[in-house]
């Protein structure tokens, strides 16, 4: 892997990286196929025990095609600081992760997926996943997994 160039930037610290992706609110990945590169934003869950991103989706579609033909990722997750008034400068916090994509079909780690990604989304969390995540959603929904084999980190401060 090439190193970050602006040295003074990165962020070093798996720690920090891995709290960069449990709270930010989404994540951006790219994916690749035949020489056409797509782009999608994901709401998500993050397990940092086993460093895996969780996403649910739709059972068909662009993103689903990409990523059954050519299952590496890369994405981002930043947390936006904000503009800092005359100063001509931007503030932020990004983990750059690679990995690959896999889609789960066992029943019990697709729902504890689902249960992660709501506890990280809800301001109630549990009130939701009681009412949501039945027998039924959780047989219907697409859920895949991105098992992180690589992060950097970058950080932008006053």
């Amino acid at each position: 892997m090439r190193e970050i160039r602006r040295k003074e930037k990165a962020i070093t610290e798996t720690s920090e990286m891995k709290g960069i992706l449990s709270n930010a609110k989404y994540i951006t990945i790219a994916m690749c196929n035949n020489n056409e590169s797509y782009l999608a934003t994901l709401s998500h869950g993050y397990d940092p025990d086993s460093n895996v991103i969780y996403f649910h989706c739709a059972n068909e579609g662009k993103k689903i095609d990409f990523m059954k033909k050519n299952n590496v990722v890369w994405g981002q997750a930043l947390i936006d600081k904000g503009y800092v008034p005359g100063k001509c400068d931007h503030l932020y916090a990004t983990t750059q992760f690679r990995g690959k994509v896999s889609f789960i079909n066992d029943f019990e780690e697709k729902r504890n997926a689902l249960i992660n990604m709501l506890r990280k989304l809800e301001d109630n969390p549990e009130e939701v996943i009681n009412e949501q995540i039945t027998e039924k959603a959780v047989k219907r929904v697409c859920v895949g997994k991105i098992i992180i084999d690589h992060m950097s980190g970058k950080e932008s401060k006053a």
